[in-house]
């Protein structure tokens, strides 16, 4: 169903308000992280992450849903479709593997800031979690950035179902062929999805995921009792040459 010109420009803003806000939180979160990440004063490495936390589940978390919602709604009230142009279906693959990608990040999200609440960090502490949730934040701005993209120079280009749909005739015409952007695109999605199921079924790099950076059980425990609090570490170092003299 077409929706009327006023509903139009009424989701279009609010379309372009929660995708504008988007961009605007990740770029945020990044900068968030690294600072996190780069700081040397331990107050301003603990409000980083709690931030970071609170900005995650209550902002972007929000507002990646309301922009994929927001974009059904648009694309299937007005002419555009969901299926018909090539961009608008590149926009919802990566909106969706978005907001994938940031649901599974938000278990060392909120991980990294429990650390940070009770415990003074190091710069060596838990160095790969704060590593990969600044590579991830990057990574959510550059495809943010892709999407804003395809959303302002729109790449001719229809799919077979659109041509379908717009001459009602099942043969594709001549001028109806795949653009060569889309099919650099998915080569490049493919090479890209070989990779990521090669490295995940032959453990190439260790465990993926966002707990493989988390130290685990008792040992995970002890590492960050011995960050907060060095002088767990003299007495373990007494008891031990006591023990060697013994």
């Amino acid at each position: 169903m077409i929706m009327t010109p006023g509903l139009r420009k009424f989701a279009l803003t609010a379309h372009v308000t929660c995708s504008v806000g988007f961009l605007g939180t990740v770029a945020g979160f990044l900068a968030l992280a690294v600072a996190g990440l780069t700081s040397l004063e331990a107050p301003m490495v603990r409000a980083a992450y709690l931030a970071m936390e609170l900005t995650a589940r209550f902002v972007i978390v929000p507002l990646s849903f309301a922009s994929l919602l927001t974009g059904l709604v648009q694309s299937l009230g007005t002419p555009w479709g969901l299926f018909r142009h090539y961009w608008v279906l590149a926009k919802l693959v990566l909106t969706v593997l978005t907001i994938v990608v940031l649901l599974l990040q938000m278990e060392g999200i909120s991980y990294m800031a429990a650390v940070a609440a009770e415990t003074t960090l190091t710069s060596a502490d838990l160095l790969g979690l704060r590593n990969s949730l600044r590579t991830h934040a990057a990574g959510g701005l550059l495809v943010s950035l892709v999407l804003a993209a395809l959303s302002i120079y729109k790449p001719r280009g229809m799919t077979p179902y659109g041509w379908r749909k717009q001459h009602e005739q099942p043969a594709m015409p001549g001028d109806a062929r795949m653009p060569r952007w889309v099919k650099v695109s998915g080569i490049m999605a493919l090479v890209v999805a070989l990779l990521l199921v090669v490295v995940t079924f032959t453990g190439v790099g260790g465990r993926h995921g966002p707990g493989r950076h988390m130290p685990s059980g008792d040992a995970g425990n002890a590492s960050a009792a011995d960050a907060a609090d060095p002088a767990i570490k003299m007495s373990r170092r007494e008891r031990s040459a006591a023990g060697l003299r013994a």
